[in-house]
């Protein structure tokens, strides 16, 4: 008689060619069923607040007097207050006639415009009705690339579809309709559609960490949302006094490159600056005897690159305050102080 057969659990396939351990396939089925988990639980628990924005624009009379037309556009928004302010994008609701939200339970409610900010592409409307859901915003600043990320919106229209992905990237900037930069925007490859504008980008917590804003559409996978740290300041100007105050200095300037002789006879922290164009007459920029061909390369100690630092550099808390300008004159750098206003 030969010897009793042993039989011995060897590793098997896993189709692809690689060897998987017995119950390895139960445990990344259970990886994927808390992936599933999480995101099921975020769409459960974060969609009641999502809403839908129906914007009527009232266009111009046409050449012969007749009454103007209506022009029609949809994005999303979400609820972040149980009093009924939502969060959107500014060219979602930018210049609109009229607005109506629709919530994920079927009601339809007129809204109001309470202030948006093209510079930043965010704007805030208000709804009035009770029991409202609404979401817990989270702190962008403790994004970390490679995170879950959840996107919730109404892309052409298709209310509350959720997609998933990760963060690609952090730390991006986004050149906004108005010509700015908004900078910390959070990159993003939770597929985003036209509609899907204004709705939050959700971590596994359920927790908004952006506002999703803009996509590449020759790309897949680039998608962009304003770092919900960032719409928290703006909410909160925006509610209290319908804009964003900035500063405003009168110039008007290109970026230059700078020779380098000049930027080491000077010291100076950049290559290139801000190269006067114009001075508005009246401005503080005038009063503050700045002049066509000046240099702007420095505001109260911080570098200007280029236009972009400008703007970013003149915030609300600069409005008529004392700011000191450093420039170039003819080669020679001089310290100018203008006190800016508001814009």
């Amino acid at each position: 008689m030969g010897s009793p057969v042993q039989w011995i659990n060897y590793k098997t396939s896993d189709g692809n060619g690689a060897c998987v351990l017995p119950g390895e396939r139960s445990s990344d089925s259970k990886l994927l069923d808390a992936y599933s988990e999480a995101v099921a639980s975020v769409a459960e628990s974060v969609s009641p607040a999502v809403v839908n924005i129906e914007v009527r624009h009232e266009l111009a009379r046409d050449p012969d007097g007749n009454a103007p037309a209506k022009a029609g556009g949809s994005g999303s928004g979400f609820v972040f207050t149980p009093d009924g302010f939502v969060l959107t994008n500014s060219h979602v609701v930018h210049n609109s006639s009229s607005l109506a939200v629709t919530l994920s339970d079927g009601r339809r409610l007129q809204a109001t415009l309470v202030g948006d900010d093209p510079h930043t592409d965010l704007a805030v409307v208000r709804i009035h009705a009770p029991e409202l859901s609404s979401v817990e915003l989270g702190d962008s600043n403790q994004v970390r690339v490679g995170q879950v990320a959840i996107a919730i919106g109404n892309p052409y229209g298709f209310q509350c579809t959720v997609t998933a992905g990760v963060v690609s990237a952090l730390g991006r900037s986004l050149r906004a309709q108005s010509g700015r930069l908004i900078d910390n925007i959070i990159q993003t490859d939770a597929a985003l559609n036209p509609g899907n504008s204004g709705g939050p980008l959700v971590n596994s917590r359920g927790e908004v960490i952006g506002v999703n804003t803009a996509m590449i559409l020759t790309a897949q996978g680039l998608c962009f949302a304003i770092g919900i740290n960032t719409a928290k300041i703006v909410a909160q100007h925006l509610i209290s006094h319908g804009r964003i105050r900035r500063g405003y200095l009168g110039v008007a300037g290109q970026n230059v490159k700078l020779h380098r002789r000049l930027v080491r006879r000077h010291g100076l922290a950049t290559e290139s600056g801000i190269l006067v164009v114009s001075v508005e007459e009246g401005s503080s920029a005038h009063r503050a005897g700045l002049e066509k061909g000046d240099v702007i390369v420095a505001l109260d100690g911080h570098p200007t690159q280029g236009i972009d630092d400008l703007h970013r550099l003149l915030t609300f808390e600069r409005i008529r305050m004392a700011t000191s300008l450093t420039i170039l004159r003819q080669g020679e750098k001089r310290v100018l102080q203008a006190v800016p206003e508001e814009v």
